[in-house]
């Protein structure tokens, strides 16, 4: 594994890390960020997984799309367009005025993005 995959994993470690954090805190808990970080670190997971393929990602946060791009050169791979999508949407539906996530919300982005982390984590061999 080179260093740039590996910087890669560093980065979206420490968002499972914050998004977590903020899940459990127990004096003012931001969900809105455990659903933001939740996404990050399968979004960098997929990144990395997808540079050490050899394919150079683009610049999207679309869980959905990166998924599209990685099924192919992944035989290994394979996950829930559903989880993607509502991950994906929960970073960004409550990151901005207007909406704001719950508990329940970030529990569920937070145990999606954990097992989906797993499975991007066996496959670059961690």
């Amino acid at each position: 594994m080179n260093e740039t995959v590996r910087e890669w994993i560093d980065k979206a470690e420490g968002d499972f890390v914050t998004a977590g954090r903020e899940l459990h805190a127990e004096k003012s808990p931001n969900y809105d960020a455990a659903c933001f970080h939740s996404q990050q670190c399968v979004e960098k997971l997929m990144k990395g997984l997808l540079i050490h393929l050899g394919t150079i990602p683009p610049k999207t946060h679309d869980l959905v799309y990166l998924d599209s791009i990685l099924t192919p050169v992944c035989s290994d791979w394979s996950w829930s367009v559903n989880e993607l999508r509502l991950v994906s949407r929960a970073a960004v539906t409550f990151r901005y005025p207007g909406e704001s996530s719950g508990r329940q919300d970030a529990v569920e982005a937070f145990e999606i993005a954990g097992r989906i982390r797993q499975s991007l984590l066996a496959l670059l061999g961690k």
